[in-house]
This record gives structure tokens, C-alpha cells and sequence, in this order.
């Protein structure tokens, strides 16, 4: 299937483990599976740790989507979700250990990496290979970030997660 174990296993960790397989709204699933691993990674070592996460997995995600984008012999191809699990988690470096502002997270940023405004959309449209495919999603997270460091300490605690 894959012509080097290099490639199987970019394609295995573009997906997430795999996650990015499941047929249905697979970026959905992504940003789902980011959600729940932020929380550990935040209750470990805060939002520094979860800064780092995100910092390690957008630097390497260039280089992995890349290769498993070719591999895959698609542009973009929608099964690759370390993206949003980038994106996820830029987003809810701001989040207070709480589950509303966990949710609130995960909708701000799936709005902004489906609807793609201004600048997401640019680099959506604009850059391709690795970097094309994480740059969206980046910029999608820093947007919910952004709005969710200005709402969350107006939301009424719901669940704290840690």
C-alpha cells in the first residue's frame, strides 16, 4: 500500500492514530479526540504544557501531512486531522479547566476551521503541501483562542475538569 514504512507511519500519525479514518466528519472526530487529551496534558503541567503540545504538534505536522499527503496521493485529503489537533489545541490554551469552556473551545474553533473567515480562508486557499494543510487550522485556533480568552471569564462554571 505505502512504498516505505516512513510513509505508513506519516500517514498513521497525519490521522491521529487513525482517527482520522472514520468515514463521517473525520476533522470533527480530530478536534474531539485534541479535547479530550488537552484536559490530562493541562491538568499536568497547565496551560504551558498544553502551549508546548500544540507548539511541538503544529512544527511537526508540516512535515508529516506532507509526506502523508503524498503518500496518499491527495491534496489535503480529509483523514488528515493532526491539523486540527493543532488547531484544537491552540484553542483551548486560554480554556479554564472547566467543561463549559472546554465545549465553548471545541465549537469556536470548528466554526472558525469549517467556515473559514478572512484569514483562514486565505491560507486555505493559498498554501498547499504541509504548511497549507496546518496553517488554517492554526490560524482557526488562534481565533477561538482569542475569543475564548475574551468570553471565558464570563461563563458561569459548569464542570471542573481537573
Amino acid at each position: 500500500m505505502f512504498s516505505t514504512f516512513r510513509d505508513a507511519l506519516s500517514v498513521i500519525v497525519a490521522t491521529w492514530f487513525l482517527i482520522g479514518r472514520i468515514p463521517f466528519a473525520p476533522g470533527t472526530w480530530g478536534s474531539l479526540a485534541a479535547v479530550i487529551l488537552a484536559a490530562p496534558i493541562a491538568a499536568t503541567g497547565g496551560w504551558t504544557a498544553l502551549t508546548a503540545a500544540a507548539l511541538a504538534v503544529s512544527l511537526l505536522g508540516i512535515p508529516i501531512a506532507d509526506r502523508a499527503e503524498k503518500a496518499m496521493g491527495r491534496k489535503d485529503p480529509g483523514a488528515i486531522v493532526i491539523d486540527e489537533v493543532a488547531g484544537q489545541w491552540i484553542a483551548l490554551i486560554p480554556a479554564a479547566p472547566d467543561l463549559g469552556n472546554y465545549i465553548l473551545g471545541f465549537a469556536l474553533f470548528r466554526l472558525f476551521d469549517i467556515a473559514k473567515p478572512g484569514p483562514v480562508g486565505w491560507a486555505d486557499r493559498r498554501l498547499s503541501g504541509g504548511l497549507g494543510i496546518m496553517a488554517d487550522d492554526i490560524i482557526a485556533g488562534a481565533l477561538a483562542a482569542t475569543c475564548l480568552a475574551l468570553a471565558g471569564p464570563y461563563l458561569p462554571p459548569l464542570l471542573s475538569l481537573y
